[in-house]
């Protein structure tokens, strides 16, 4: 870590210390500067430190050839991921218990975490069964351990000088990590527990090979809201109430499925959600849309500036109409039409930290709502599908891999037209 800098402003001119030397035997962790290479510029991510054939278990063939298999079965880490997510939430079971916190569970349910983790891996990416341990990965016996903190596996006696899937997540951090190693005794501490296990001493957690580190999990959006408002929500009587409440006060921020079902607690939970008198319905009167992972809704969530819902994901916010009318394109869904417009990078200045962005339905032009808007009902969004959604999709794709502003009206139903922003 570099010696901070004087401030700016001191008249003073001092002279800043070289990098101090390591302690004689100390370890060099990913990301800390060696004796050979000066810490220059971006410190490297965990798992890119080394090129192909060096780092840790760089001698290691078998290794190698699992970090290779695993890669090529899941290179970007989403199948992992969503699998990980699937084995945490089975674990809580919120929609029967209401729980969706890691120090909610009992400590045996907490043991069965590494077992739910590691049959669902296996399922997605998929993985077969070993002769003796967990997988067969690239011809070797791999076994898997699971942790809620990194650093926290434990190694049974059977596994050692064997080839380990350490996996590890985090609701609170809302992080997950998968790395490989060999479980050779210099990398394993020498005290054990009653059953022999063993933990990775300073130098095994240091030769970790990283396929994954500190990722991004899918977040539990009960975990990032305040308690207040947790509380505030889990107090409600009835499963409707309480996923209105969700709604209110989760605004602008991504609500997965098994939220949903967390907080109704009950066998319909995406009842609550739909039109037909569940939250969307029940909430248009505050002024609050709820969009989906449609493509429709994705894409006017984008273009307001806010997170785009994923698979099986809401995001929620208040909308407010636009009083000075939106300049009109030619093609259908024009200035006074029936169908969407979608305005990206539109004038107006920033307000609670969001572009005031908007988008025209129905011929009216709406956006997010702040603090001082008043409070209208909410407009009903279209639903899309063959075409429609097709066209959607690639708009969105156009959008969202663009430069901000880059984009300033879409049409739909009945066509799509994309103008450049000129603003």
């Amino acid at each position: 870590m570099k010696p901070a800098r004087p401030p700016a402003a001191e008249s003073v001119r001092r002279e800043i210390r070289p990098e101090p030397e390591l302690i004689p035997g100390q370890l060099t962790l990913p990301g800390m500067p060696s004796q050979s290479e000066p810490a220059t510029g971006q410190p490297v991510l965990p798992g890119f430190e080394f090129p192909a054939g060096s780092g840790p278990g760089a001698g290691d063939q078998e290794l190698a050839a699992v970090a290779a298999e695993l890669g090529a079965l899941d290179r970007d880490g989403t199948q992992m991921a969503a699998a990980i997510r699937g084995a945490l939430d089975m674990l809580l079971d919120g929609q029967h218990t209401g729980r969706f916190r890691w120090d909610q569970l009992h400590k045996t349910e907490k043991t069965h975490a590494g077992t739910l983790v590691e049959i669902a891996l296996a399922r997605a990416l998929p993985l077969a069964d070993g002769t003796a341990l967990d997988y067969t990965i690239a011809g070797t016996d791999v076994d898997c351990k699971f942790s809620h903190r990194l650093g926290g596996w434990m190694i049974p006696p059977e596994a050692e000088a064997k080839l380990l899937l350490l996996v590890q997540a985090s609701d609170e951090d809302g992080t997950w990590s998968a790395g490989l190693i060999r479980a050779s005794e210099e990398n394993l501490s020498p005290a054990g527990n009653r059953d022999g296990k063993r933990t990775l001493n300073e130098l095994g957690r240091a030769t970790v090979r990283w396929l994954h580190f500190r990722s991004l999990l899918q977040e539990n959006v009960l975990i990032k809201l305040p308690e207040r408002d947790v509380a505030a929500v889990f107090a409600l009587p009835s499963g409707q109430q309480r996923v209105n409440e969700l709604f209110r006060r989760a605004q602008r921020m991504r609500v997965s499925r098994t939220v949903v079902a967390t907080v109704a607690m009950q066998d319909d939970y995406m009842k609550r959600v739909r039109g037909g008198g569940g939250a969307r319905d029940q909430l248009r009167d505050e002024g609050i849309v709820i969009f989906g992972d449609y493509a429709g809704d994705q894409l006017l969530a984008a273009a307001l500036g806010l997170p785009r819902p994923g698979p099986g994901e809401f995001v929620s916010a208040r909308l407010s109409r636009r009083s000075r009318a939106a300049v009109g394109v030619g093609g259908a869904g024009g200035a006074g039409g029936a169908g969407a417009v979608v305005a990206v990078g539109a004038e107006g200045g920033r307000e609670g930290g969001y572009d005031r962005r908007f988008i025209r339905l129905d011929g009216a032009d709406w956006a997010l709502a702040g603090p001082a808007d008043p409070l209208v009902p909410a407009p009903s969004l279209p639903r899309l599908s063959g075409s429609g959604a097709r066209a959607a999709r690639m708009v969105l794709m156009r959008v969202t891999g663009g430069a901000p502003g880059c984009w300033r009206h879409m049409f739909w139903p009945t066509r799509w037209t994309v103008v450049p922003n000129l603003a």
